[in-house]
């Protein structure tokens, strides 16, 4: 995959993160024919740009925490 595919994707989990509706790792795995492990690297470089993504157990999806 190369750079500027990766910041597509990239830009895309965000847009679905954003908008609650980012299902889970597995979903979007299965969509973007890549691994679990890449989907994960991807929210891990949306943190390291300043995201707070966080996994909500309860409701089973991810969010950007946005403090008060």
């Amino acid at each position: 995959m190369d750079y500027l595919s990766y910041e597509k994707r990239l830009n895309y989990v965000l847009e679905l993160i954003q908008k609650k509706r980012f299902r889970s790792v597995e979903d979007t795995a299965l969509k973007f024919g890549c691994s679990t492990r890449t989907v994960k690297r991807m929210l891990s470089h949306l943190r390291e740009k300043g995201y707070d993504v966080r996994y909500d157990r309860l409701e089973k999806k991810y969010y950007i925490y946005l403090p008060e």
